[in-house]
């Protein structure tokens, strides 16, 4: 058959890569056309057979999952979905493996399980399928830290007292990197309150909040039940929940049903913050399948506020935002660098007014 999808399995367990690969191979689509069983050998064979997918375990002997995949992503770039235990420490190091471009993940229990089921295949079938029309870019090298060199944490900065944004920011396939990008830009001073809905399992997104919070200025938690909002403050949608804000100024969690098939759907958010915040609202919809933020940002426009969709040039599945914008809601369409700017242009425009006109009074 023509046009098969090509896929490069990656286990040091034999009896995971066989399993692997029967799976696979149940799907007339897709065709398994080589297996490694280290990270080394990883990097080898996906430079010589150019697949169109890696599947990569995360722990392996001699170069770990982790590091075949920073090589891959800059040597040859090719879009890898990681193979991950459902534990902290899995969840922790998955997100490491998204930052650095792996283009989604599957729980490997699931998979190798004698007792997996249909579902189970079905699951990962469709990540791989949409993982090998993803955009892969080639990532720089960056700088490595000095050995017992301790990575040095931005200073946590929040000095705003008041509230002239409420910006909502939604992903899905390739989010974790996109805002891994966008966060860390946005200064811990800002008079905003960003909300985060990334569509992801249950016991992942507290990994990403701890992950994102690390690496900025602001204050990035995983939403609680109750818990009172405030500026400076990025709150991110726990996975299997909806995630909405009361008139009240505290978020409430919610296990309605799914909306758009996902559940955070980042609509049940942009829904409720149009009631509360009306044309303070901000809107920024980046890489992910699908069309969930569509619903939403019509909302968001229509009491005031606005809407920003990132450029397909940047995005890993261009679905989410393609959606916004065919539908006429996107205020502004930018490439992901340009993204954090203008997210902390349009949040301090009102405090520049604001001062503007109390000196024009002096």
């Amino acid at each position: 058959m023509e046009n098969r999808i090509r896929i490069l399995v990656v286990d040091d367990s034999a009896f995971a890569r066989s399993a692997i690969t029967k799976t696979l191979e149940t799907d007339a689509g897709l065709d398994v056309i080589g297996a490694a069983r280290d990270g080394a050998q990883a990097v080898e064979m996906t430079k010589s057979l150019k697949p169109d997918v890696v599947t990569m375990d995360v722990t392996m002997p001699n170069v770990d999952g982790i590091a075949a995949l920073d090589q891959i992503m800059r040597e040859c770039p090719t879009p890898v979905v990681m193979l991950s235990a459902l534990t902290t420490e899995g969840a922790e190091v998955t997100i490491r493996a998204l930052e650095l471009g792996a283009v989604d993940f599957f729980l490997k229990p699931s998979i190798v399980s004698p007792a997996g089921s249909g579902n189970v295949s079905d699951g990962l079938t469709q990540k791989i399928k949409i993982a090998a029309t993803a955009r892969i870019v080639k990532s720089p090298r960056k700088a490595e830290p000095a050995p017992n060199q301790e990575v040095k944490r931005p200073t946590k900065i929040t000095r705003a007292t008041h509230l002239d944004k409420v910006v909502m920011i939604a992903s899905s396939t390739g989010g974790p990197q996109a805002l891994c990008q966008v966060i860390p830009a946005i200064p811990g001073d800002i008079p905003a309150l960003l909300l985060i809905v990334q569509h992801m399992p249950s016991g992942f997104t507290r990994s990403l909040a701890k992950r994102l919070d690390h690496l900025s200025e602001i204050d990035v938690v995983e939403a609680e039940d109750g818990m009172m909002v405030r500026p400076g403050m990025a709150i991110l949608a726990p996975g299997d929940f909806h995630m909405m804000v009361g008139m009240n100024g505290k978020i409430i969690l919610n296990q309605e049903p799914q909306e758009c098939g996902v559940r955070p759907s980042a609509n049940i958010t942009m829904e409720s913050m149009s009631r509360v915040y009306g044309k303070m609202c901000l809107g920024v919809v980046l890489t992910g399948m699908g069309s969930d933020g569509t619903r939403g940002s019509a909302l968001i426009r229509a009491v005031g506020g606005e809407i920003i969709a990132e450029d397909e040039s940047t995005c890993s599945v261009y679905g989410m935002p393609a959606s916004v914008a065919e539908a006429g809601f996107a205020d502004n369409i930018l490439p992901l660098p340009n993204i954090a700017q203008e997210i902390v242009r349009k949040c301090r425009e009102k405090s520049a007014k604001s001062k503007g006109k109390t000196t024009a009074r002096g």
